[in-house]
């Protein structure tokens, strides 16, 4: 089984709006729920897709009560601890105009070191079962830096797979514990390397930096510039797909789910790319969080490329 760590955990709230100015009262022509938090998304992701997983972190409040109902609802087991203060309440505003979007949000779980023993508990018990982990997100307020580390090494002590997507301090922590497959952005990829990353012949020369050093394998966005991945001692460059963009959001945590999928049952991880991009794919073209029609994701599956890298 796949199971899927979520420490601030989220929903997002997405308002399409014509065009956005600053002190107007602003009307949205579309709105949206969605799920939030990168490890919840692969898993909601993944239940759309008729995968099953068992989605773990911290939840606490009305929107953690409403955040696993969703993730139930697309057929995900959940095992949330239940924490203080309130599970984030993200709002995403996507300007038709500009075609941009921003995420308004605020750190507003806290967690105390009893719900990380109670985490930690549950987690080893949920490892007698897994076939891969997903790993992700920030951390909230009170939660030990190694957290990721500890949770990290837990599963590679068992030989199980983990693919671990974060950010900042959590991310260069957690990179320590050698994490069989990370999936930076050109943003995290600089900041990993403190290398400028624009071209990517950039994102190459850093990415082979990354698996050199920590001997993990990378899928590294470059958003319009289509994405790279290197695995092993294998490297493709996947052009992007034709997609007329409705929200980002939760794009890359599609690609997350079919990399999780492909580990958990040993496949190829070229096929764990196709999905993944298909998935991603299909995303695009929803306003809500890391929501897709599956029709869309199987039409894309045709379209994805993986050239050789570098050409």
């Amino acid at each position: 089984m796949i199971v899927t760590v979520t420490p601030n955990t989220c929903v997002d709230y997405t308002l399409l709006l014509p065009e956005f100015r600053l002190g107007e009262t602003l009307r949205a022509t579309e709105a949206a729920w969605g799920m939030g938090g990168k490890a919840a998304d692969a898993a909601w992701i993944l239940g759309r897709w008729g995968v099953p997983s068992l989605a773990m972190g911290f939840a606490a409040g009305q929107i953690g009560q409403r955040m696993e109902a969703m993730l139930r609802a697309r057929g995900v087991a959940t095992d949330f601890v239940e924490a203080e203060g309130e599970t984030r309440l993200n709002v995403v505003v996507v300007c038709a105009k500009s075609k941009q979007q921003s995420t308004l949000t605020a750190n507003t779980l806290r967690v105390r070191a009893e719900h990380v023993d109670q985490l930690w508990s549950r987690y080893m018990r949920a490892l007698d079962r897994a076939t891969c982990v997903v790993l992700g997100g920030s951390l909230p307020e009170g939660a030990p830096h190694s957290l990721y580390a500890d949770l990290i090494g837990a599963a590679r002590a068992r030989n199980i797979p983990v693919i671990f997507d974060s950010s900042g301090s959590a991310l260069r922590t957690g990179l320590a514990a050698r994490p069989q497959l990370i999936k930076p952005n050109q943003a995290e990829l600089a900041e990993l390397t403190g290398q400028v990353v624009k071209s990517l012949e950039d994102a190459y020369r850093a990415a082979s930096v990354l698996q050199r050093t920590f001997g993990v394998d990378l899928i590294a966005t470059m958003g319009e510039q289509g994405a790279l991945a290197l695995i092993g001692q294998r490297h493709y460059y996947i052009p992007p797909l034709r997609v007329e963009v409705v929200s980002t959001a939760g794009a890359g945590d599609a690609i997350l789910a079919g990399m999780a999928v492909a580990l958990s049952r040993r496949e190829p991880p070229e096929a764990g790319l196709r999905l993944g991009f298909a998935l991603a794919g299909a995303v695009l073209r929803t306003l809500a969080t890391a929501d897709y029609q599956p029709e869309d994701a199987r039409q894309f599956l045709e379209q994805v490329q993986l050239l050789p890298w570098p050409p």
